[in-house]
């Protein structure tokens, strides 16, 4: 738990649409999509971005060309040649993971300012060369002469030229060698969930991004232009029309033919990036900024790498017992949708005596978690996962629901490869201090 008497407020935030990733590279990169929802971000500020101590920002896979996106995305943003930025990688919860540097930077009273989020543009994951035929490639360039390159030739194969795709790389647990979809089976096995419960829980993620579309709530996002005129005001990848039954004959993608984990019932691949600005008391009142909210406190947990997506409920756990609190106390809750079977297995968990007490060491289960208080508004089944950035896209999805529902209190969660969990606590504040 962090010890420390200084309040850690939220400013702002932003992000971009969601794009989905369709086959080809979408035309921005990772700092591209950074500077288009941080730059509008810092420009309606009463402080100039040279006035930020640093900047921190989640990214799993920038590009080759992106090393220390953090530092980059600073530059670019015109912070300034003695600003800090610098990046953090904690798979799937690298946005929160930002925003959690952040806190402990400004509570410690290190900083009084931070632009903390993250960023990924998962379309332009690179494709790589076979290791063998790089280990030929270099055995070619070392020939001393042409005889030698000559013979070389005829050791070509053609199956040096199939790609690594790197992303389905990033994608699978090297430790027990199971894709994330994979650990997505393991749970619903484990719990008995039906494919039709993952396919009406992925309809209803659709479903209720679409109307908070129609009821123009979605105020965090900020419209992006790519270099080829394109204008996208909200995520291109709902898809409002679907349906079970339209689910339902989709294949099985990761436990082929009997799973029940789908492309439909999964978060999609997507680019996309989210901000927040966090202050300390001293900044607030420095530059007169209105503040959204309040960092309370954020845990963190690991687990079996196998059954990673119940890193939630690890993590949950820890934060609530941190905070003498209960599900009961908690107003609204984000879970990060990295798969339908994930999301459900968590509520399952959650609610489950025995799980609880042979884990937590608890005499009864931490309780039901409302459906009607998780993912109010839909969640990355709908919009996509663009791993850096879904943390922090989270926290402040999740300001704006208590702000609309003039609720007080929200829990952000994620489940991590690798078997960890994160969460946040965040309380809403609106005022002037």
């Amino acid at each position: 738990m962090r010890q420390s008497n200084k309040t850690v407020y939220v400013v702002d935030g932003a992000r971009t649409p969601f794009l989905k990733a369709a086959g080809k590279p979408n035309p921005l990169s990772a700092s591209d999509l950074a500077v288009a929802t941080a730059g509008p971000l810092l420009a309606r500020q009463l402080f100039k971005p040279t006035e930020i101590d640093e900047v921190i920002t989640g990214c799993v896979a920038p590009a080759f060309d992106e090393a220390n996106i953090g530092r980059l995305i600073a530059l670019r943003l015109g912070c300034g040649d003695k600003v800090m930025g610098w990046t953090v990688q904690r798979n799937c919860a690298s946005g929160l993971q930002a925003i959690d540097c952040a806190v402990s930077d400004i509570a410690s009273g290190r900083h009084q300012l931070v632009l903390a989020g993250g960023t990924e543009a998962l379309s332009r994951t690179p494709l790589l060369y076979q290791e063998n035929f790089v280990d030929w490639l270099s055995e070619f360039r070392m020939a001393k002469n042409f005889g030698k390159k000559l013979s070389l030739l005829s050791n070509i194969r053609p199956q040096f030229f199939i790609p690594v795709v790197a992303l389905l790389k990033g994608l699978t647990d090297p430790i027990v060698n199971l894709s994330m979809g994979q650990t997505a089976e393991i749970l619903a096995y484990q719990f008995g969930i039906t494919r039709e419960q993952m396919d009406t829980y992925a309809v209803q993620s659709h479903q209720k991004v679409q109307k908070a579309i129609e009821n123009g709530v979605l105020e965090e996002i900020t419209p992006l232009y790519d270099w080829q005129g394109n204008v996208f005001s909200f995520d291109n990848g709902i898809r409002a029309d679907t349906t079970v039954q339209k689910l339902s004959t989709l294949k099985p993608a990761f436990d082929k033919p009997f799973g029940n984990v789908t492309a439909g019932n999964s978060s999609q691949v997507s680019d996309g990036a989210a901000f927040l600005i966090l202050a300390s008391e001293t900044a607030v009142k420095r530059y007169h900024l209105p503040i959204i909210g309040r960092i309370i406190d954020t845990a963190w947990a690991a687990l079996n790498p196998a059954v990673m997506g119940l890193g939630p409920v690890h993590a949950i756990q820890k934060l609530l017992l941190q905070q003498q609190l209960t599900l009961d106390n908690i107003d609204y809750w984000e879970i990060n949708e990295a798969f339908a079977a994930q999301v459900l297995a968590c509520m399952n968990a959650m609610a489950d005596k025995h799980y609880c007490q042979t884990h937590f060491g608890m005499e009864k289960a931490l309780g039901v978690l409302p459906l009607e208080k998780l993912n109010v508004e839909g969640g990355a089944i709908a919009i996509g996962h663009p791993v850096g950035a879904s943390g922090a896209r989270l926290v402040l999805h999740l300001l704006h629901v208590l702000k609309r529902n003039n609720a007080r209190h929200g829990i952000a969660s994620l489940c991590i490869g690798g078997g960890q969990g994160g969460a946040l606590l965040i309380e809403r504040r609106e005022e002037l201090l």
